[in-house]
């Protein structure tokens, strides 16, 4: 088959977040099965330094892109690499700048007319340059390409003829923006209706995406039938109930060429299920590289990697920090975000330098040194579309603790300790007292050598990757494709 993706970003060009790893992952391992990928991404700032290494190709050095009463003539680059063509909108002024999508002032505040300006240059290599079968569009930025399509508004790409699937990542960012808008980008009035973009008096860039593409999906099956509540609908659940019949779940997968201790070049030593010696000599080094104790190595210690935020639960770790390390256990932290709690927990490590160190930085080699020395995981996310930092953990032997939500409900199951099934610990809810009590279940475990080795083990030999997710998908894209949507 032949597919297209559309996303704003994907490693190892563009990065943020989560994303940009399941847009690059997916794209290679799809093209790894024989099918045609392509990816449409802008030309960002930080992109640049990259192609400069590659081989890169000039597809259109001006292509017109009408935006409201202008056109913009953009460049399209095309880099082969990994089985896949990656193309990428170069447009000086709209990507050319620092921040994907803002700085720590704020959103872009032409945003809309930035990923406007990539959706069409996306339909316009669909149209003569890549004619896929099916484009795969991701989260809000890609929501106007299923609006336009079906609207008959994208010149070159006939209605039905360019069947669309569309994935939320994240339900809480939707692309809001005034009515104004629409005019500014050149768009008719009629899409600014209930039937259309129109989401309480604004306009959503991500119901263009819920109501217009063939199929949508989620990031995992629980997220899916999340999302149909008002509990994480977040305000949005009447429009996904409307496309309950195409909405499915797929998981998010794991790229064990690059998340794998048997073969992990940034940990301190290489270990497997069937030889644990390693992650000792792995915790051994995060705690010098984290100025705790090495004295102390026999106590548990808990790891978080993470966005420092609300949604992922990190001020009630603040709140339980004190308990936790009553309880014996030593706490290191990785990740930036709100303001408030990178200073709560700076002062924490302040405080107890001996129990709690806090990295207030983006570090992917420390990410991986914690994700092989730390003994715990802690995830006490109030929702999670799919999480993979979980999914790392378990490979690495580093025994989750999580939110019983999402992505993290369907990939930790509870530890039994009469069958001694399961590979990790759940909190119900978003208590401190939750949190406190799902560690105490966990150390008390971990006091048993063999029962902590073998909850290590059952993560370990749990199998996330992209093969079986990206199988799911061409099943999804042969049915868009063979119903002539």
């Amino acid at each position: 088959m032949k597919i297209l993706m559309l996303a704003s970003e994907a490693e190892p060009y563009s990065k943020t977040g989560g994303l940009a790893d399941v847009v690059g992952s997916l794209s290679r391992t799809l093209a790894g099965l024989g099918h045609q990928v392509g990816v449409v991404l802008p030309l960002y700032q930080e992109t640049a330094p990259l192609l400069a290494k590659r081989r890169v190709s000039t597809i259109h050095e001006s292509l017109a892109i009408p935006l409201g009463k202008d056109i913009r003539n953009v460049g399209i680059r095309q880099v082969d690499e990994g089985g896949v063509s990656w193309f990428f909108v170069d447009d000086e002024e709209y990507f050319d700048r620092p921040g994907l999508y803002g700085t720590p002032a704020g959103d872009h505040a032409d945003n809309p007319q930035r990923f406007t300006t990539l959706v069409r240059a996306a339909l316009a290599i669909a149209a003569a340059d890549f004619p896929a079968d099916v484009l795969h569009c991701h989260d809000w930025q890609t929501g106007l390409a299923p609006a336009l399509i079906k609207s008959g508004l994208a010149p070159g790409v006939p209605p039905g003829k360019l069947p669309v699937l569309f994935t939320i990542h994240n339900l809480g960012y939707d692309g809001l923006y005034p009515p104004a808008v629409l005019r500014e980008l050149g768009l008719p009035d009629e899409l600014f209706q209930v039937d259309g973009l129109e989401f309480f008096g604004k306009v959503s860039f991500l119901k263009g995406g819920l109501l217009y593409s063939d199929k949508v999906s989620t990031v995992s099956e629980a997220y899916s039938r999340e999302i149909l509540t008002p509990e994480y609908g977040l305000g949005k659940e009447g429009i996904v109930i409307r496309r309950e019949a195409d909405l499915l779940g797929i998981l998010n997968g794991v790229d064990y060429a690059v998340w794998n201790p048997e073969r992990d070049p940034l940990i301190a030593a290489r270990y497997s299920a069937d030889d644990l010696s390693g992650k000792r000599q792995c915790k051994h080094d995060l705690l010098e590289q984290m100025g705790l104790p090495v004295s102390e190595i026999d106590l548990p210690l808990i790891g978080i990697v993470s966005r420092l935020a609300w949604q992922k639960g990190l001020d009630i770790v603040a709140e339980a920090a004190d308990q936790i390390v009553e309880l014996g256990a030593m706490l290191v932290i990785l990740g930036t975000g709100e303001a408030a709690l990178e200073k709560r927990f700076a002062r924490w490590s302040e405080r107890l330098p001996e129990r709690i160190a806090a990295r207030l930085a983006y570090d992917n080699r420390l990410a991986h040194k914690i994700e092989a020395g730390a003994d715990i995981f802690l995830m006490p996310s109030r929702y999670e579309p799919c999480g993979l930092n979980q999914m790392y953990s378990l490979k690495y032997g580093t025994v989750p603790i999580v939110r019983a939500t999402g992505g993290l409900l369907d990939t930790v199951q509870p530890w039994d300790p009469k069958t001694w099934q399961g590979n990790g610990f759940h909190l119900s809810d978003d208590a401190p007292e939750s949190l406190v009590e799902a560690v105490k279940d966990a150390l008390a475990v971990y006091k048993n050598r063999d029962a902590w080795s073998v909850i290590m083990r059952n993560g370990m030999m749990q199998d996330y990757s992209w093969a079986r997710s990206a199988g799911k998908y061409v099943q999804v894209y042969r049915e868009l494709a063979s119903s002539g949507s």
